[in-house]
């Protein structure tokens, strides 16, 4: 036998990973385990690459996007319907509502519209004055304030009566309706006609809308195709067909599970605006305080959680975390869903990611399952059809806020009985879901939400890597292939740390690197919670690896990174920060004993808000009500310790 074909030969029987064995030429003999062995000594092939299956790269998409089918869009003013969203998510240019051209800088790899499940079908009828809306006195009112061009009042006054229970029965569109059957199967149709596995993905999903003029909404996403999404009709919050509480949107996706075999999940968001609700000790409109079937229902079928999107970020607040110095990001604090109540601070710590980690981590040791063990997402929750939150390409939450010279300075919300107002100006251009699916497609990506290997970002395209072990060195930071070790040394994020090694603590590797046509990277932190021995709650914020030769100050604190953006022309610089961050951790106050997780949050250095970017492209002032610049960031979902039973 030539030697280059003995060497295809043990190539191959490397690669096939058995005592593959071959009859060679006699002067050769048998290809057997203990040949390749001698040739090859370290037993793995020469690519890298091979039998690899863990994730390589992230999707980025978006699973909260509204369109002209939700009622409250449409009468807004957004025309696009679910097939222009798709579109313009797979990177096509399309028109807007307000009749301007618009393109994402890159296609999304997956989209769920989850138009509001309440009153599908109802809005393609009230613009078109049928019967039946004409003859209600409030229909007929609401038509003729968008005749009349005062959409976004009709659409104010519509949230407020269905929020506080007030909305007309004879325009109630329920799942046993003709029009709100119609309109669930185009939904369908057109996540079917635009899912494309391998290239996006288009789920098909709906949003759960709870009345009260609190936020503890819910997307809900189906795994699976149209064959069994037509089986069921959405559920929705209004009797009796519906149910405004969460546990009775549980128990609907159970039914589904079971009728159809299919996969469903809930994605929470909007905390912040939730008066206290999201993360309860008390459960919603029961009164009943939280018991263990609540907790190991939501902890069921809520793996992950929308910590960031327009209507503020919610992973933490300066009141809940006074030396978390980065802590008082985009928030949208000032009340309620509509405003009609104000923030009280004993609201917050119910409200905001971090505290409702560390509410788990209590609520564990009482039910021995924990109801907020969720990984961390961001999304858009935009209500015109396009998922567009960069900082320089931003759509807008509704259609009167697509870009014009006006929304510098426009309410967007005013309740004149609190005198609470909310400014465009207010609104958040956020945020992505970052997944670490093997995949492109329904399956793999619905798999890593699951098991809650996911991130959050603000709208940029950053690569993070987190991953939880005991055996971690130096050695991992420093390679091109972290996650080869990662995965094989440890857990990604999401996942649970197991009983450590005696006189071991957590090692954490984490990596990152910048969106490629975004910023630098300033910093990579790790935020640690944990439970001590007489119950109590602590949070500790560390600074691992920043960019450039900046010094921990006093409290272990690393200096700011700087400042290039020049404000007066929505300009920056890439001549700060760094390209990539990467980190070997250990926990220096680890106690066996003590519940704990860990996540990493990542900061890029300064650049222009959406406001600023907006201020040079219509020759408006800069607003000075909002930051001129931000440091855009992403959230790991966090990795979890438990003490050994």
């Amino acid at each position: 036998m030539k030697y280059a074909t003995l060497k295809a030969a043990l190539l191959a029987a490397t690669i096939l990973g058995s005592s593959f064995a071959a009859q060679a030429d006699g002067d050769v003999g048998q290809i057997t385990k203990e040949r390749i062995e001698k040739f090859f000594p370290d037993k793995r092939p020469y690519s890298p690459y091979v039998d690899r299956n863990f994730p390589t790269r992230p999707l980025f998409g978006d699973t909260h996007l509204h369109t002209a089918v939700s009622f409250d869009a449409g009468i807004f003013g957004a025309r696009l319907s679910p097939r222009e969203a798709y579109r313009f998510a797979k990177g096509e240019q399309v028109t807007t509502s307000t009749g301007q051209q618009a393109k994402l800088s890159r296609p999304l790899d997956f989209l769920v519209v989850a138009d509001h499940s309440d009153n599908m079908g109802l809005f393609p009828d009230l613009v078109a004055g049928k019967p039946n809306i004409i003859a209600d006195p409030q229909g007929r009112k609401w038509y003729d304030m968008m005749k009349e061009g005062r959409g976004q009042e009709a659409a104010l006054q519509v949230i407020a009566a269905f929020s506080n229970g007030n909305f007309p029965k004879a325009l109630v569109y329920a799942p046993n309706t003709a029009a709100f059957k119609s309109t669930w199967l185009e939904t369908i149709k057109a996540a079917e006609e635009h899912n494309d596995p391998g290239r996006f993905t288009a789920f098909i999903g709906y949003e759960w809308t709870a009345q009260g003029s609190f936020n503890i909404h819910r997307n809900v996403i189906f795994k699976d195709g149209g064959d069994l999404a037509r089986q069921v009709l959405p559920f929705t919050t209004v009797a009796p067909l519906g149910s405004p509480r969460e546990t009775d949107l549980w128990k609907w996706m159970a039914e589904y599970e079971s009728k159809t075999g299919g996969d469903v999940l809930a994605i929470a968001h909007n905390g912040n605006v939730s008066n206290g609700l999201m993360f309860p000790f008390i459960q919603p409109f029961t009164n009943k305080p939280v018991d263990q079937e609540y907790a190991e229902a939501r902890n069921r079928w809520e793996p992950i959680y929308e910590v960031t999107q327009m209507k503020g970020d919610g992973e933490a607040h300066p009141w809940l975390s006074p030396n978390d110095e980065f802590a008082n990001f985009e928030k949208w604090d000032k009340g309620n869903l509509d405003m009609s109540e104000a923030k009280k601070p004993e609201m917050l710590e119910h409200e905001y990611a971090r505290s409702g980690l560390k509410l788990g981590l209590k609520m564990e040791k009482q039910f021995g399952v924990n109801p907020f063990k969720f990984g961390m997402i961001g999304s858009t929750d935009a209500h015109t059809g396009l998922p567009a939150v960069e900082e320089d390409n931003f759509w807008g939450k509704v259609a009167p806020m697509e870009p014009s010279p006006e929304r510098l300075t426009n309410t967007f919300v005013n309740n004149s009985k609190t005198g609470i107002t909310v400014n465009d100006r207010d609104v958040v251009s956020a945020g992505y879901a970052g997944v670490w699916a093997t995949e492109n497609s329904r399956q793999s990506i619905f798999e890593a939400m699951e098991r809650r290997e996911v991130y959050a970002t603000t709208g940029t395209r950053m690569v993070v890597r987190l991953f939880g072990g005991y055996e971690f060195t130096e050695a991992d930071a420093k390679s091109r292939n972290p996650a080869i070790a990662g995965y094989g040394k440890g857990v990604p994020m999401g996942g649970d740390l197991g009983a450590p090694p005696a006189g071991k603590a957590p090692t954490f590797l984490l990596a990152a690197l910048k969106d490629p046509i975004g910023a630098n990277l300033d910093r990579y932190q790790i935020v640690k919670g944990w439970i001590d021995e007489k119950g109590v709650a602590h949070e500790k914020v560390y600074d691992v690896v920043w960019s450039g030769d900046r010094k921990p100050g006093a409290g272990g604190k690393v200096p700011s990174v700087g400042n290039t953006v020049d404000v007066a022309n929505a300009n920056w610089t890439n001549t700060i920060g760094s390209p990539e961050l990467i980190a070997v951790w250990t926990d220096p106050e680890f106690d066996p004993k003590q519940s704990a997780f860990y996540y990493g949050r990542v900061l890029e250095i300064p650049t222009p808000r959406w406001t600023t970017y907006d201020a040079k492209y219509f020759g408006r002032p800069v607003p000075t009500d909002v930051p001129a610049a931000i440091q855009e960031r992403a959230y790991t979902s966090p990795i979890w310790y438990k003490p050994a039973s």
